[in-house]
């Protein structure tokens, strides 16, 4: 796994051995970022769930202002660490070694939105519902805010899950996909 574009383009990453996290392929990953070039430039970037780092770093690679990442797997954090520190990226990130729904909450006492959310849950899991109910209810995400959900082809998510995000773009890969939603205009 490497860095694709950007400031630390090439940069080889390290990931966490195993089978708790499951690092975005590269390709996968340039697709994500070319959708999103526009939006990357100075931008505030929360990951969540984010294994390796790959992500964040990515976006900080392509001139994200800064990038938070949260993940709660031990030897995740060391490999989001050392990938910080390899790439330089120390001063624009934050690691937050900590379970999600601890992380927003002590996010949102920062009271700042993030521009992009990405999160990359555990398949199994099914938070979402949970995690777009705390950033709904928070001051983390704003109208402007992206979120961005990898999930299998065929997960389907009610609008009740949906909470008050509406889906406004899906691109689909071989095996995922992601989902972007942006806060609905009409009142939940």
């Amino acid at each position: 796994m490497r860095v694709v574009a950007g400031s630390v383009r090439g940069f080889n990453l390290i990931v966490p051995s195993g089978k708790n996290t499951r690092p975005t392929t590269n390709r996968i990953k340039e697709t994500l970022f070319n959708i999103l070039q526009w939006d990357i430039a100075g931008c505030r970037f929360l990951d969540l769930f984010s294994g390796s780092g790959g992500i964040a770093i990515e976006a900080l690679s392509r001139g994200a202002k800064e990038a938070v990442m949260v993940e709660k797997d031990r030897e995740a954090v060391r490999c989001i660490k050392q990938n910080v520190q390899h790439t330089k990226m120390d001063d624009r990130s934050r690691v937050m070694p900590m379970d999600v729904m601890q992380a927003l909450r002590r996010l949102e006492q920062a009271g700042q939105p993030f521009d992009i959310i990405f999160m990359d849950p555990p398949y199994q899991l099914n938070a979402e519902k949970e995690m777009l109910t705390a950033i709904a209810d928070s001051k983390i995400a704003d109208e402007d805010t992206q979120i961005i959900i990898e999930a299998t082809l065929d997960r389907e998510f009610s609008q009740d899950e949906l909470v008050c995000f509406d889906v406004v773009r899906v691109k689909e890969y071989k095996t995922n996909k992601h989902i972007f939603l942006q806060k609905s205009s009409r009142e939940a």
